[in-house]
């Protein structure tokens, strides 16, 4: 085992390494530039640049890439050596500031939701030296922001940074007010843990909808799966252990501060959690995690399924975004404090939160929107699909206490005044966590339960930045024209309080009547992706995106006809993927056990003449009826998809998958279930959910 200190970061060109290799003149630049923003002058972008080609090469590394992250989800990369002809045949390595700053890839394969014809194919990356460079398989990586030649953002990470900025600046305007002097900045800080899936690489590879889809579009439920809750938290099987450590080492060579792995609810089913940084980082850190799941796994002869719902008889896979704020001071502005100052501060931003939750419900929901993730919210695995805040008793108690201006205290039985008054001290864990809640306050943060395993965590920190921004504008707009500070501000509690309280619910979030509940209080309840995704357009989120200059209505725009086709071609894959299976593989391999259970019926009759033949007769009924119904629904479904126009409102055909594709598909599995649960498992042409749950060990 390699000591932890020395490789963490070890492939990193972090401040230690900056520190030491970089003149002090352009140290201090390059931090002014990290900490402030200030745009880098080419002289200095190129000793910078040359220094990092020395240090990538003395770590092995022969390429450079402007490491992106298009809206398809994933990263994306394009290699170049720092190889330069010298003349008489020979070489010398090079890498300048200009090389370093800016990119050029290829704009036009990438999704752009109409922001770019397709033959307008140039596209600029552009560096963002506030998330280290590293090396990885010989080459180092440059994170970057991605934009169109005419400057439009084709990227997640480019309004992330607008975004963080966006809440920089309000939040700076109220905690100015409080007379934080000393803060400088504020930042987002975000803790993912990624849940995910391990399974027999062998098995993976015989699944047609493993290797095309990421989950399985059919699978009869195995005799055991989760009842005995016997793999939560269970001994780590060996080949996982082995797993995990390795994974564990390549993501601390990287920088990445993964902490904690454990096996999840689900058999096969596992945990990662890494420590908190700034919510840019994080991002960034989130999709190497994700990357190096998936080629270390390979390593181990395991897949890793990173879909929401890989298995329909087990719980799917979250992704779960810690979130907080906290200044350049080192203070996090979730922690109450013990001085009526803090309290108050305290109070202003927590109620900036479940104001801008209440406000933007549709945008959260919007941020986790994905075909995927449809298939795990609302079930007894996820939160449901109705955005609600969970606060835990104390807390919920303070706020009706000053919204009602009555004793909470216990002890001291003090009428809460703010400013004036010592809020009651209030302790990390001083109530029970609410796993049913969407967006629950754990201690000094708030955990958003409802990303998808799947998902970049950028889109959902865009939006829960930009939109706390704005609630925070609004507080600062009244306190900086107010006679009174302590009077204004306890007025805006007060009736933030009681315009936004419908959104807090500390029950259980699995409950029907919850829904019912919910609707009564006015709450949205998008369940499906095309449902919520109709609301990204709305006129009051344009006029937010506009306003914080995170989205331009344009750029907007073309996010909400990325993710409705984007949902379109996922359920399309989807249902080619069952037909061909189903046509070529299940129908054919039941008909085959079907004439074999014929047979064995000749030959016991060929034997005795009053044989009846009970199991094969009725098993070959059952196979003829089943088969049957699969093959009509499939060619239903062949002649859905044959007819579907996809120059149609993208809305439109985005609805049309929801109501008619996935009805048909999920009548067409209940079939095929029915039939691998009566067919000879010789005859079966997949491994089983059995197999693939239980193989690993």
């Amino acid at each position: 085992m390699n000591n932890v200190p020395d490789i963490f970061g070890s492939m990193v060109f972090n401040e230690k390494v900056m520190q030491q290799r970089l003149p002090r003149d352009v140290y201090k630049a390059m931090k002014k530039t990290i900490l402030d923003g200030k745009r880098m002058d080419l002289s200095t972008a190129n000793v910078v640049a040359n220094t990092m080609k020395d240090w990538a090469i003395e770590n092995g590394a022969t390429h450079f890439t402007h490491w992106f992250q298009p809206m398809t989800g994933i990263t994306a990369e394009k290699h170049d050596s720092f190889i330069s002809p010298a003349g008489g045949g020979s070489a010398i390595m090079e890498f300048s500031g200009k090389e370093l700053v800016q990119g050029e890839p290829d704009a036009s394969s990438f999704p752009s939701g109409g922001l770019r014809a397709t033959f307008e194919a140039r596209g600029y990356t552009a560096w963002d030296p506030t998330s280290y460079a590293f090396i990885k398989d010989s080459t180092l990586y440059i994170p970057t922001a991605f934009c169109s030649y005419s400057g439009e953002v084709l990227d997640k990470k480019t309004p992330l940074l607008r975004s963080m900025e966006a809440i920089n600046t309000q939040a700076m305007r109220v905690l100015k007010l409080f007379g934080n002097s000393d803060v400088t900045s504020v930042k987002t800080t975000v803790g993912p843990e990624q849940e995910y899936f391990l399974i027999d690489r062998e098995l993976y590879n015989k699944r047609k909808d493993l290797l095309f889809t990421g989950r399985t579009l059919i699978g009869a439920k195995p005799p055991k799966g989760q009842e005995l809750e016997d793999h939560y938290f269970g001994s780590i099987k060996p080949r996982v252990t082995a797993f995990m450590k390795e994974l564990d080492e390549e993501l601390w060579k990287l920088g990445v501060y993964a902490k904690t792995k454990h096996n999840e609810v689900a058999p096969a089913q596992h945990e990662l959690a890494p420590i908190y940084t700034t919510t840019n980082i994080s991002s960034d850190h989130n999709q190497l995690t994700m990357e190096l799941m998936k080629k270390v796994a390979q390593k181990h002869g395991l897949a890793c399924l990173l879909h929401e719902k890989p298995f329909d008889c087990v719980n799917g896979s979250g992704k779960h975004n810690n979130w907080s704020i906290s200044t350049n001071t080192g203070v996090n502005l979730f922690e109450p404090g013990d001085t009526p100052h803090e309290n108050a501060q305290f109070l202003l931003f927590l109620c900036a939160v479940i104001a801008a939750v209440d406000d933007y419900q549709d945008l959260l929901r919007i941020s986790v929107a994905s075909a995927g993730n449809d298939r795990r919210l609302g079930a007894n695995e996820a939160p449901p699909a109705v955005v609600s805040m969970f606060l835990g008793e104390e807390l919920s108690g303070i706020l009706n206490a000053i919204e009602e201006g009555t004793a909470f205290d216990i002890r001291k039985k003090e009428h809460i005044k703010i400013g004036v008054h010592v809020l009651p001290r209030f302790f990390k864990d001083t109530t029970d966590r609410n796993r049913t809640s969407p967006f629950a306050f754990t201690g000094n943060k708030f955990e958003f339960r409802m990303l998808g395993s799947s998902d970049s965590i950028a889109c959902t920190n865009i939006m829960i930045n930009t939109a706390v921004a704005e609630e925070l504008r609004k507080f600062a707009d009244t306190l900086e024209k107010a006679d009174n500070f302590n009077e204004a501000c306890e007025q805006i509690i007060k009736d933030t309080i009681k315009s936004h309280k419908r959104i807090i619910f500390d029950g259980n979030g699995y409950d029907d009547e919850w829904v019912k509940e919910a609707e009564r209080r006015g709450l949205s309840n998008y369940r499906t992706t095309p449902e919520a995704l109709s609301h990204y357009i709305d006129k009051k989120n344009l006029e937010l995106f506009n306003r914080h200059k995170v989205y331009t209505d344009a750029e907007v725009h073309s996010r909400y006809e990325i993710l409705l086709e984007n949902y379109t071609k996922v359920i399309c894959i989807e249902a080619q993927t069952l037909l061909e299976m189903v046509k070529r593989d299940i129908l054919p391999a039941v008909s085959l056990y079907s004439r074999d259970l014929c047979d064995s019926i000749l030959q016991k009759r060929s034997l005795s003449k009053d044989a009846e033949c009970i199991f094969e007769k009725e098993t070959v009924k059952a196979i003829d009826m089943l088969s049957t119904t699969a093959y009509k629904d499939c060619a239903k479904l062949d002649e859905l998809l044959k007819n579907m126009n996809y120059n149609e409102n993208k809305l439109n055909l985005a609805m049309h998958c929801k109501d008619n594709l996935l009805p048909l598909m999920e009548k067409i599995r209940i079939s095929c279930d029915s039939l691998e649960e009566i067919t000879s498992s010789k005859c079966w042409p997949y491994p089983t959910y059995g197999d693939l749950l239980f193989s690993v060990n």
